[in-house]
């Protein structure tokens, strides 16, 4: 059987001008990288705007686990369906970071015959968007350790600065860090770190902002650090945002590629759901609302996250109303979150399907709670059984949803028309009624214990009185009206990896939290959860080389 990377070489791909014409985007409007992906310019996406929107339809998924859900997977393969049965339909998906292709979880492209091409591109430098975040997010770091340095006007406390540095790997030395030692000519000794670039504000920022406008004013209001006195300072006055907005100049355009089958995909930001918000940009989403009648997106890891931040922040924020959501699950997932190793998961287990069962339940309740109609999708695997698969259509009839089974890993879109159809059905037949989970109006821990209680099931809250006071100072400075990004582990409903399946009555441990002003949200750090995750014991990198033809062996 052929792997991935060999089913991506072997496409038969359009020539990136051809899926243009067919989005009626013009030459003088595509910036092509090489034949098969391009940048769409600004003067196309301004040029749209007055165009009506199409549906938008959210993907998202049950608690990730080592058995894999293939929730990218799942949109492409819908998203070749929805052409098939004749639904204009475009694709949006985020960037794959560097870190989990090189660490564990490997690449971000889809699989088997529903994926996104050119995968070795795309799942490594692609058009280089997150080397420009990257540069833009240290350049800032670097104006403000100078401009501490150099005894700047503005009066920042060194000891308060809380702008740290970003790299797109995972290094787990990185996480604390002193800098400036040496003596007075190599700057002020100060204590600081490295985030992943995927949980960076400017990649926030980026993925928020409708235009280059809105880019510049968020870049503006981020708070970099504090006077003496809790006086806040932000990265205005370092003086460095239009060299940031140059660097950030062509990353702010959407990437166009395609799925194997030839359809266009919109490609563009990465910010993670289990440390950020998890959903591709607002410019991308936007654009491919007025250029299809269907558009297809999904959140990061399980519902828990990237759909509540989908739902709380992104659509909030960009005044989106989704027409549906799908939600992913597999059988060997729901046989792990019943209790069973990886290593079982293919072997049949009624017993353990019947208690994972509950996971999924859950999210059918969270997703529901958002007045969203949803549909679950089962990503079949050849160890399913007809049994194990009836199971989850009685429990899927029990709550009420309708069910697909779904076959595109291997038959590509052929495989989830039937999912496709009933997507097309919901999203037609259901008269809108989106709302978000919390009024903008509540305090900040009100919004937190709403998330906790409400999607994740936790009995309350614990907090320090340091964590709530800073939250109190943040509404005093004008920020209570923000959402809440949580930041917790994605395998669990709880801030315990361990505490699988659909646990209640939990105590969700918030242990910090952080302003990202510029972004709009404030991020709630739970339990033990890292922003510059580490490389496994045997990270994938170890099994990647150049074969004799200088092609990449080892990407997944």
């Amino acid at each position: 059987m052929p792997t991935d990377i060999e089913i991506a070489r072997n496409a038969k791909k359009r020539p990136i001008h051809e899926l243009a014409e067919a989005l009626e985007i013009d030459a003088a409007n595509l910036i092509p990288y090489g034949h098969d992906k391009a940048k769409i310019a600004a003067a196309h996406l301004a040029a749209i705007k007055s165009k009506p929107n199409g549906k938008l339809i959210l993907v998202t998924a049950v608690n990730p686990t080592p058995a894999g859900e293939g929730k990218t997977t799942t949109s492409i393969g819908l998203t070749d369906a929805m052409n098939r049965i004749g639904e204009r339909t475009l694709l949006c998906l985020r960037e794959p970071s560097l870190g989990p292709c090189f660490g564990m979880k490997g690449g971000a492209t889809g699989g088997g015959q529903a994926q996104v091409v050119p995968m070795e591109d795309i799942n490594l430098h692609f058009t280089g968007d997150f080397h420009a975040i990257t540069s833009a997010h240290n350049l800032l770091a670097a104006m403000i350790d100078n401009h501490v340095h150099w005894g700047g006007e503005s009066g920042i406390d060194p000891t308060r600065i809380s702008w740290r540095r970003v790299m797109d790997m995972n290094d787990r030395n990185l996480r604390n860090v002193v800098t400036g030692l040496g003596g007075s000519p190599n700057g002020t000794p100060m204590e600081t770190g490295f985030d992943i670039t995927v949980a960076s504000e400017i990649m926030a920022i980026l993925c928020l902002a409708k235009d280059a406008h809105d880019l510049q004013d968020r870049l503006e209001r981020m708070v970099i650090g504090y006077r003496r006195g809790r006086v806040a300072v932000t990265a205005k006055e370092m003086n460095a945002v239009g060299a940031m907005m140059a660097l950030l100049k062509d990353a702010m355009l959407p990437n166009l590629v395609q799925t194997l089958e030839g359809n266009p995909a919109l490609i563009h930001g990465g910010p993670f759901a289990n440390i950020a918000h998890g959903c591709s940009s607002v410019i991308a989403t936007q654009a491919a609302l007025k250029m299809a009648d269907f558009v297809i997106t999904e959140a990061g890891f399980g519902a828990d996250l990237g759909a509540e931040k989908f739902f709380n922040i992104k659509c909030r924020q960009a005044g989106l109303a989704p027409s549906a959501a799908v939600l992913v699950a597999t059988v060997r997932a729901l046989k792990m979150h019943g209790g069973v190793s990886k290593e079982d998961a293919g072997m049949v287990s009624y017993d353990s399907l019947e208690r994972g069962l509950a996971n999924l339940g859950r999210h059918i309740e969270n997703v529901k709670q958002f007045n969203v109609p949803v549909v679950v999708a089962i990503n079949r695997f050849t160890s399913d059984t007809s049994g194990e698969i009836a199971a989850i259509e009685a429990y899927c009839a029990e709550q009420n949803v309708p069910v697909s089974i779904c076959t595109h890993w291997a038959e590509g879109g052929h495989g989830a028309e039937e999912l496709a159809r009933t997507v097309t059905r919901l999203a037609n037949d259901t008269p809108a009624g989106f709302e978000p989970l919390y009024p903008s109006e509540m305090s900040l821990f009100e919004k937190i214990e709403t998330v906790a209680r409400r999607i994740y099931r936790a009995s309350h809250v614990e907090a320090a009185p340091r964590v709530r006071n800073q939250l109190e100072r943040w509404e005093k400075a004008g920020f209570g009206h923000f959402p809440v990004c949580m930041a917790k582990t994605p395998y669990s409903f709880s801030s315990d990896a361990k505490l699988i399946g659909a646990p209640e009555d939990h105590v969700l441990h918030l242990r910090d939290v952080r302003l990202s002003a510029g972004a709009g949200f404030v991020v709630g750090i739970c339990g033990d959860i890292v922003t510059m995750p580490g490389l496994p014991r045997q990270p994938a990198a170890e099994g990647m080389h150049l074969n004799s033809s200088g092609q990449i062996e080892g990407l997944s």
